[in-house]
């Protein structure tokens, strides 16, 4: 299947399957992987055992980290190869906003202001969605020892700002997937669904709600 997108971002929060995700396409577009690489922060999992005394140092980090990685996708001529990312630029002030006190946000905008390389636009966003008690299920079945201290009052705010940010997003195609009832990883059916969605996608903003197997057979 012919992929007209240079570079695709798969968005979503924690436990939504956006990084499976991005790994399945980079696969089946044959193209480039880039990956946030959130177990490379050291300070993570100490956020999530006390987030107030870790919130600012995790997100400085992960600042330092996806600018650096912006850096040199420019340096790579971007626009030469296909990639598929499994992160949007956009997400680190989300998360700033969402874990930061009123100081901290200050000096962390600061920092942002200074550091931050100007940022190639997406192709296309694929935003997977699912409610807070699926993503919660599917980080215990993942069982890393760094989320295991997530809870569901987390999970909810983080969704929460997810559709606050693509609510109004209009810098790039956004696909909007239900997430909740479909495997987009074990499920060759369900996958190539999307991958027709997504080269189908070339503007504006689009909705994908398959109906799971078992309904789909009852319809």
């Amino acid at each position: 299947m012919d992929n007209p997108h240079r570079f695709i971002v798969v968005e979503g929060p924690i436990g939504v399957g956006k990084t499976s995700l991005a790994r399945r396409l980079a696969e089946s577009f044959g193209c480039e992987l880039l990956l946030e690489g959130a177990e490379e922060n050291p300070f993570l999992e100490r956020f999530y055992q006390d987030p107030r005394s870790a919130a600012l140092s995790t997100q400085l980090y992960f600042l330092m980290q996806r600018s650096r990685q912006m850096q040199e996708l420019r340096q790579a001529e971007l626009f030469s190869p296909v990639r598929v990312a499994d992160y949007l630029m956009e997400k680190d002030r989300l998360f700033a906003e969402a874990t930061l006190d009123e100081e901290e946000l200050k000096l962390y905008e600061q920092i942002h202001g200074h550091i931050l390389p100007e940022t190639p636009a997406p192709d296309l966003v694929i935003y997977l969605q699912a409610p807070a008690e699926v993503l919660m299920r599917r980080i215990v079945q993942r069982g890393r020892p760094y989320e295991r201290h997530i809870d569901m009052a987390y999970l909810q705010r983080l969704s929460e700002a997810y559709t606050r940010l693509f609510h109004n997003y209009a810098a790039a195609p956004v696909l909007i997937v239900n997430a909740a009832e479909i495997d987009l990883v074990n499920s060759e059916r369900d996958f190539r669904q999307l991958l027709t969605q997504v080269c189908e996608t070339r503007s504006g903003r689009h909705y994908f709600n398959p109906l799971p197997l078992e309904l789909q057979g009852s319809a």
